[in-house]
Order: structure tokens, then C-alpha cells, then sequence
């Protein structure tokens, strides 16, 4: 860049030693007069997506350590590592059903140093069941990428004489109200989709709720409950010992890890083809389209490599990495959609 002139800028110092004193300080003028603005807009510090990631990276999943969303954020955390060239942690603040965390990320500073890894329970469902709403699953947030997904797998306790949906459809309408499915808790996924399940059939069944996902699970493997919803890492197990029975998986598509196991609407029962629990990163609101971009861009290409995919595919899920503007539809099309059922259905959180 050529210097046609210098520029003098004058500074008042008001130091105890020196009055009023004009100090002038010669700078080379650039072309456009931009040099002094261009400089500034450099520094270290004021523009804050420049050179990202500067610092120390955090990742607050808002549930405890050890379950599926723990996991992935750690898995994802590990290989940002490399991706970005400095540090990622994860960090846990369970409570209130994710709220806890989420609050946290949402009142941090937009710069891309302190995100959240959640799950569309504790995202979208969890707070349009309340009233008033601890946040709002679009506006207060940014969203980057859906790391991993998965159908909603609907599994029976082997007392139920059923070998298909339609069996099971026709059982539950012969007996109205006597069976019963369990979840991890009202407003759960499980919840949800079981309720859509009573709404879409046209049956009746009680809903139990336990006190999380492994309770719910020995319920319906004790045949304390008839049947659930749950994801197919846990469930298939249960179902290769011939414990539980496997009927149809939620989705648009068979799921890779179950390719012999029909969808909801190849069984004979539409409405299920959105139905996926997801795990995805986000930031909060006013993220800069730079760090968006660049986290986005990283989580795509880890959800493709193939030791990646092969462990996704291994517990069951199906990875993504898709686009930001992909995960924000997805994810005011679920804000729609569960406004709508739970309006319905007359679901209230416990």
C-alpha cells in the first residue's frame, strides 16, 4: 500500500506532569484515508469472529455426564481439538430439564466461546410445555449444526401378542386404556411421540413416567409397562435377546443400524417421518456469520470421517453436520409441530 502523505494526530496528555501539552504523532496517510480506521478495526480483541478461535472454547451440554448427549459433545470436543488448533471443553450443568445450562449459554457473550451441545427434549419440547417459556428455541440462539440423529424406536414387552403395527393397532383399539407405555419423564421425547402415537392411531394408552431413561427401560423390560418409544442403541440389545419385540422406527427412512425393520408409515401409519431425536450445537443469539460459518464447516467434516461414522452408526444414530439454516428450519418447523400436539393432546410438564 503506498504512503502519499502523513497524517498528524494530535493527543492530549494529561498527565500530572505535563498540562495541556499537544503531542503530535506522525502516522502514514493510506489510500481512501483508511489506514487509522483499518488499523483499529486489526487490533487484537475488537473484531471478535478475527482469527477465531483466539482463546478457550466451551461446550456446556445441560445434562449430567455418562448419557448420549455427554458423549457426543465430548467426542465432537476431541476432534475440534484438531480442527480448530486449541483447547475445547465440555462442561456439565444439569437441571431443570436442561434448562439450567441452556440459560447459561444463552446469557453468555455471541463470540463463539461458550456454546451448547442439547437435544431437541431440552431445546423445543421441554420449554413450549411451559408458561411462561424459560427461552425460545429459535430467537434466543444460533444454531450450527446438528452433529448426530436418530429415529424413535417403538419396542413391546413380548406379552403383547403383536408381531407388527398394524397388530398392535388393532390390539390397543380392542382394549382402550389397558395398556400402558413408559418415558423418562412427561414431556420426554418418548412422551411425545407415544402421545402421537394415541393421536394418530386413534387408541388409548396410559402414559407412565419414570424418573429417567433407565427406569423406563427396565419397565418395559419387566413388563411393568406394555411398550415404549426409545433409541435403538439401547433398545435393539434388549430386542436381539428376545426380551422385547421391535415393531417400527420413526423417520423418513429406514435407519441404517435396522435396515430390516419397516418406518411408521411402511407399517401403515403416516405423520412420523420428521420424528428424530437430533444432538447439535448451537451458540447464543447474534452469533457472527463467521464463527457460524467456521464451526459448521468443521462439524461436517467430522461427522464424515469414517471412524466417525462408523462409530454413529455402531450406537445406532445417523450422522449429519448439516447447515445452519437447515437445523433453524428443522427446528422451528419442531416448535410448530409441538405447540400443536401438546395444544391437542393437553400435555402439561410435571
Amino acid at each position: 500500500m503506498e504512503c502519499v502523505a502523513p497524517v498528524l494526530i494530535r493527543l492530549s496528555n494529561n498527565s500530572s506532569v505535563v498540562r495541556d501539552e499537544e503531542i503530535f504523532v506522525s502516522i502514514p496517510k493510506t489510500i481512501s484515508g483508511l489506514f487509522l480506521a483499518c488499523a483499529l478495526i486489526a487490533a487484537p480483541g475488537l473484531g471478535v469472529a478475527q482469527g477465531y478461535p483466539t482463546q478457550v472454547v466451551r461446550i456446556i451440554v445441560p445434562f449430567p455426564a455418562g448419557g448420549s448427549t455427554d458423549t457426543y459433545a465430548r467426542i465432537l470436543a476431541h476432534e475440534l481439538r484438531t480442527a480448530l488448533d486449541k483447547s475445547v471443553i465440555v462442561e456439565n450443568r444439569a437441571g431443570a430439564t436442561g434448562a439450567i445450562g441452556t440459560q447459561a449459554v444463552r446469557q453468555s457473550a455471541p463470540d463463539g466461546y461458550t456454546l451448547l451441545f442439547t437435544s431437541n427434549t431440552a431445546h423445543v419440547f421441554s420449554p413450549v410445555m411451559q408458561n411462561p417459556r424459560p427461552f425460545d428455541p429459535v430467537a434466543d440462539f444460533t444454531p450450527v449444526s446438528v452433529a448426530v440423529r436418530f429415529p424413535q424406536y417403538l419396542i413391546v414387552h413380548p406379552s403383547v401378542p403383536v408381531r407388527s403395527l398394524k397388530e398392535f393397532i388393532a390390539f390397543a383399539k380392542a382394549r382402550p386404556g389397558q395398556l400402558n407405555y413408559s418415558s423418562s419423564g412427561t414431556g420426554g421425547y418418548s412422551h411425545i411421540v407415544g402421545e402421537m402415537l394415541n393421536a394418530g392411531a386413534g387408541i388409548k394408552t396410559v402414559h407412565v413416567p419414570y424418573k429417567g431413561a433407565a427406569p423406563a427401560m427396565l419397565a418395559v423390560v419387566t413388563g411393568e409397562t406394555h411398550f415404549k418409544f426409545d433409541n435403538i442403541g439401547i433398545s435393539q440389545p434388549q430386542v436381539s435377546t428376545g426380551k422385547l419385540r421391535g415393531l417400527a422406527v420413526t423417520g423418513a427412512a429406514r435407519a441404517p443400524a435396522l435396515p430390516d425393520v419397516p418406518t411408521m408409515a411402511e407399517a401403515g401409519l403416516k405423520g412420523f417421518e420428521d420424528v428424530y431425536t437430533w444432538l447439535g450445537l448451537l451458540g447464543p443469539a447474534g452469533l457472527p456469520p463467521s464463527v457460524v460459518s467456521t464451526l459448521g464447516e468443521k462439524i461436517a467434516h467430522i461427522m464424515s470421517l469414517p471412524a466417525i461414522r462408523k462409530r454413529v452408526l455402531n450406537d445406532g444414530y445417523e450422522a449429519v453436520g448439516n447447515t445452519p439454516q437447515q437445523f433453524k428450519d428443522s427446528i422451528e418447523a419442531e416448535v410448530t409441530a409441538a405447540v400443536r400436539l401438546i395444544r391437542d393432546v393437553g400435555i402439561k410438564q410435571n
